[in-house]
């Protein structure tokens, strides 16, 4: 069995820390197999695979996919027989004769052997590595939905984000503006709030619309609700009244949440968009200019968008679950399933339409953070897999490990493990059509993101997969080919001249973050896990941290640090049950590990002393969010970021790991220190946000161009020579962080 299970990547042991081995249960490897495709239920059905599996490789020629870096000839291709011939195809359309100084791509490669054996493989060539940010740089984290202006309808919306980037990019130097994932969600009611499980990853949803920057919309919303005027048809007349309910509507939920406290109702605004664009796709034709340029979108995204239409569509008339369709409709490439997407035509270019209206929105806004001086723009987030229910899920069947769902191990951290409930993709699969899905994803991401997030970034060499109706303790690693995932996500950023970040928290399987590294993925590093956790625990000097990484305080997933540094976020989780020791035991630990870092602080003079005279609760309460971002500006880290809630004082988690219904996650506006929801017109006023950024823009711009010290203002620490340019003297992060779990 291990044999067998080592032949197809499934582990039948890990190790949670480098002295401790744990073995998975002999039915997680069973079923991990199973969903491979591979029988292991008895010893002659093990005996029988483990024949078929080595058989198959000593006779192969090649692996399904080959990886190549750079122009040197891929490794695998270099050790085939003396006097194989090559035939090599590629993406170009070139046909050459051997696979040495290939241009980037993904080409097919065919070798024959002096034997007679043959083998045909794709063959991905890409760069050696991305290159590192040209300069240091800060930007603002910020989960859109929590941004909403007085135009917004009831959340954040991509407007919203787009006057946010213009403002810190002109008036506070920032270099990149870092959102949660904007994926397509499973509709509701309800919808899961999280952005983290997804319907679909490839297309973004159009509840973040604008609905006002549609250009259609102006020729319905001028004299909405007025009569028919002088040469006007009633159509057009009705066309505009069908938006006063919208429009009111939406009025109402943005003050609900802005000024009496309500929740951001995710379903309630998507209703109100849904209505009025249905008026303005209904009533307004598309101009010939527009119309071509939709066309193009539909010729581009080919087969996936009609799949993800079709699934929107259906989901109308049969719900979301489409395990639960009629039996027809759940094979998206059955004759029902096109008769049905006949029938439903209109419907599918509804939708079709949202999903071009959407990406021409998102690569506005791009274009504009980047029109305004920011060097990277928007950086989105990968999130790490996808509904189960949902489109991705339906429409890529083919490729995803069925019965299976992604998630963690128990560590010290969580005892029970952790099962996200998000269906992995199939290794095999991948490699069998090269990575073709990944690379629609990715290339789809990147065209609206001068950056991208990967969440749970170690999911590019294994991922725990718990068999369905099993607890997380029941699960095993599924490796993945690493070295062909990292040449698709270099390849495809490369292409579009964008930067990685990978979400590297947590546990991390030795060789990752220097893999990682070699290829230009920068990493990430929170600051309350950045402890020498192999040594004394103690944090970890400034210069010590690793320079390819983003710095930041906290995340969406933690406390803000108003709260953590006042020990809040303690009784959070007792009040909702969530502490496994004593509330006092608690108590105590936090207030010790915050003691701690305010005396670094201080011996470091980042942070005045404590009790300084005059000073109130809330200005000692502001220094010490700035002397903590003041040590991220010590270390030789190449992005800072700031929680953007932290500008204002907000006490909240925007999402509390372990809870469900128990706390709003995923919900919840920007709020001040007293919890009162902060527009974005009041927060980019806010003299406290100001006085944070203008600790971090002032020491991570540009310094004098005499080469002398920097506007650092800390003795060259920090990591950058006088032009504010990194020096790479980071060591890297000693020990691993830890990550917060998700929901």
């Amino acid at each position: 069995m291990s044999r067998l299970a080592a032949l197809h990547g499934v582990a039948t042991s890990y190790s949670p820390s480098p002295d401790r081995t744990v073995a998975v249960p002999v039915t997680a490897v069973t079923s991990a197999l199973a969903a491979l495709g591979v029988d292991a239920g008895t010893p002659e059905a093990v005996r029988a695979a483990l024949a078929a599996r080595e058989r198959e490789r000593a006779e192969r020629l090649l692996p399904p996919t080959v990886v190549g870096w750079g122009t040197g000839v891929p490794p695998a291709l270099a050790a085939l027989p003396e006097g194989t011939r090559l035939l090599v195809r590629t993406e170009q359309g070139e046909t050459r004769p051997s696979a040495g100084n290939l241009p980037h791509g993904v080409h097919r490669v065919t070798a024959t052997a002096p034997d007679g054996r043959t083998g045909e493989a794709h063959l991905i060539v890409a760069p050696t590595g991305l290159p590192a940010p040209p300069a240091r740089c800060y930007g603002l984290l910020v989960q859109l939905y929590s941004l909403l202006s007085r135009r917004s309808w009831g959340m954040g919306d991509l407007a919203d984000l787009g006057e946010l980037a213009g403002w810190a990019a002109r008036t506070q130097g920032a270099g990149f503006v870092q959102i949660n994932p904007l994926h397509a969600a499973v509709p509701g009611p309800p919808t899961d709030p999280s952005p983290y499980r997804p319907s679909s990853r490839r297309f973004p949803d159009p509840v973040h619309l604008r609905i006002e920057d549609v250009p259609e919309f102006a020729y319905l919303s001028e004299r909405a609700g007025e009569g028919a005027g002088e040469g006007e048809d009633a159509a057009g007349a009705g066309g505009r009244a069908r938006l006063e309910g919208p429009l009111r509507r939406a009025a109402e939920l943005r003050e609900a949440v802005l000024d009496k406290g309500a929740l951001i109702d995710r379903d309630a605004v998507w209703a109100a968009k849904k209505a009025a664009l249905e008026a303005v796709v209904d009533e307004v034709p598309l101009g010939p200019g527009r119309l071509a340029a939709y066309r193009d979108f539909l010729a581009e995204q080919g087969q996936a968008l009609e799949d993800h239409a079709t699934w929107c569509a259906l989901a109308e008339v049969h719900g979301p679950a489409w395990h639960t369709w009629p039996a027809p409709l759940r094979d998206p490439r059955s004759p029902g399933t096109a008769r049905a997407r006949r029938d439903l035509a209109a419907r599918v270019d509804f939708h079709s339409r949202l999903a071009w209206l959407t990406d021409t929105q998102l690569t506005a806004v791009q274009r504009a953070a980047r029109e305004a001086g920011m060097p990277l723009g928007i950086v989105h987030d990968l999130a790490v897999g996808v509904h189960p229910a949902g489109s991705d899920a339906w429409a890529q069947q083919d490729t995803l490990a069925a019965g299976m769902s992604v998630g963690a191990p128990p560590d010290a951290f969580n005892a029970r493990g952790q099962d996200w409930g998000l269906p992995p993709w199939r290794p095999d699969r991948l490699a069998a059509c090269g990575y073709a899905p990944f690379r629609a994803l990715l290339r789809a991401l990147f065209r609206y993101a001068g950056a991208l997030r990967i969440d749970h970034v170690m999911g590019l060499f294994r991922l725990w997969w718990v068999p369905r109706g099993q607890p997380p303790t029941e699960g095993t690693y599924v490796r993945y080919d690493a070295e062909a995932m990292l040449a698709v996500l270099v390849l495809e950023a490369s292409r579009a001249g964008a930067a990685v970040i990978g979400e590297d928290l947590g546990t991390v399987e030795p060789g990752v973050r220097e893999a990682l590294r070699e290829r230009g993925v920068h990493g990430t590093s929170v600051l309350w896990f950045e402890r020498d956790w192999e040594g004394d625990g103690r944090p970890l000097p400034p210069e010590t941290w690793r320079a390819d990484c983003l710095a930041t305080v906290t995340t969406h997933d933690l406390p803000p640090t108003a709260s953590r540094l006042t020990g809040e976020h303690v009784g959070l989780r007792d009040g909702l049950g969530l502490l496994t020791r004593p509330l006092a035991e608690e108590h105590a630990e936090a207030a010790a590990d915050t003691a701690e870092w305010l005396d670094l602080l201080t011996r470091l003079g980042l942070l005045h002393a404590r009790g300084t005279p005059g000073a109130t609760a809330e200005t000692e309460e502001e220094e010490r969010v700035q002397a903590v971002h003041r040590y991220l500006l010590r270390t030789p880290a190449r992005m800072i970021g700031v929680w953007l809630p932290d500008g204002v004082g907000d006490r909240r988690p925007q999402n509390l790991p372990g809870t469900w219904d128990q706390y709003p996650n995923w919900r919840l506006p920007i709020a001040d220190a007293q919890g009162r929801p902060v527009a974005l017109e009041d927060l980019t006023a806010s003299p406290r946000l100001r006085a944070l950024l203008d600790v971090v823009r002032t020491r991570t711009r540009t310094g004098r161009p005499d080469g002398g010290e920097g506007t650092d203002g800390v003795d060259g620490a920090g990591g950058t020579d006088g032009a504010g340019r990194m020096d790479g003297t980071g060591t890297g992060s000693a020990g691993g962080a830890h990550a917060p779990a998700r929901t």
